[in-house]
């Protein structure tokens, strides 16, 4: 049998230098599998010693050492966090698994939401941060996990703290390039709930306020629900400074991707002397408590809340991703209406 078409693995006959050089074409890729090597023979195990003495120890410089880390760490060979070191997974010190200071990220206009505010409840001596991009790793070193809120925050920050496995929580802002572990608000099935009734009701021309730059799936979700329930539906999407204009347009309904942005609507037309629902209906998907702006399909935040809490706390954040969908309910606080039948799913008696 061809020795290069066996996999490679703890019980695998070794390759040799020259098959390996042949295959790897970069240095840190070849160092990548001595690396491995070295774990799997016990060679090396525990706390790896620091990147000046392996550099010595294998003869290369500290730029490929750290590629070659870096891509272990990311497999889940290897665990990497500033301030304590790189480990073989699993034989970190359990005293180093703590889960008590947690940096969260939020967007400056959301950085008093209850959201942020359960979260901060939650890790006392936490920190609410709305700009990464200049943090330094002596500060970043201090905190045990992050939860991360911004809908901005650099897809490359984030990848930097994974690979020094930094547990790292997205809450409501799904990554784009890569798995982390999140839990987010079935937004996209509670917008089709909504769109579907809003059409089925008599709407023929929605308005979609979209707010999330990334994650949200919203606008998607309502032309879905047109093209099925409504083929001669119009779907205007807008911005939330654009609202009155599309009511004045003939839009009959206004269906928004955050509680927060249909609050700013809310109070839009309220400004312009349109009346919901008399002139128009507003609904809105995403997440609150007791605070709903509008009827609406929502999630609990205090669920959203707790499950990122006990993710953290009950140490269930690994390497493989962890992915919480919470669905949404119905909530009527009376801005929609339909002559046909209620909201919510449910015929009009």
């Amino acid at each position: 049998m061809d020795t290069d078409s066996q996999p490679m693995g703890a019980d695998s006959p070794p390759r040799t230098r020259q098959n390996l050089d042949g295959r790897l074409s970069y240095k840190f890729q070849r160092l990548r599998e001595r690396l491995r090597g070295a774990v799997a023979s016990g060679e090396l195990q525990g706390k790896l010693p620091g990147e000046r003495t392996l550099a010595r120890r294998f003869h290369v410089n500290a730029k490929t050492l750290s590629k070659a880390l870096t891509d272990l760490a990311a497999e889940g060979l290897l665990d990497r966090s500033i301030g304590r070191g790189t480990y073989v997974k699993g034989q970190a010190p359990a005293a180093q698994l703590r889960r008590g200071r947690w940096m969260i990220i939020a967007d400056g206009d959301r950085a008093d939401s209850q959201l942020v505010q359960l979260f901060s409840q939650a890790s006392p001596e936490g920190e609410v941060v709305t700009d990464v991009t200049a943090l330094r790793p002596s500060f970043l070193k201090q905190f045990d996990a992050v939860v991360d809120l911004g809908t901005q925050t650099p897809a490359s920050f984030i990848r930097d703290l994974v690979v020094r496995n930094v547990p790292v929580i997205a809450v409501n802002c799904e990554p784009e390039t890569y798995s982390v572990n999140t839990v987010s608000t079935d937004r996209v099935t509670g917008a089709n709930f909504l769109a579907r009734d809003l059409i089925i009701g008599g709407h023929n021309h929605i308005a979609v306020v979209r707010s999330l730059p990334r994650g949200g799936g919203v606008t998607h979700a309502v032309e879905l629900a047109a093209q099925r329930y409504g083929t001669d539906t119009v779907i205007q999407v807008c911005e939330k400074d654009e609202v009155v204009a599309a009511v004045k347009a003939g839009a009959t309904a206004i269906l928004c991707d955050s509680t927060d942005v249909a609050r700013q609507v809310k109070s839009a037309l309220a400004a312009a002397n349109l009346r919901t629902p008399d002139d128009v209906s507003l609904v809105a998907v995403g997440c609150c408590a007791d605070d709903a702006p509008c009827s609406g399909h929502f999630a609990d935040t205090r669920v959203i809340a707790k499950s990122v809490t006990d993710l953290l706390r009950d140490g269930a954040v690994g390497h493989r991703p962890t992915l919480l969908w919470m669905a949404t309910r119905w909530v009527d606080l009376g801005t929609s209406r339909s002559p046909a039948r209620t909201f919510g799913g449910e015929a009009a008696a």
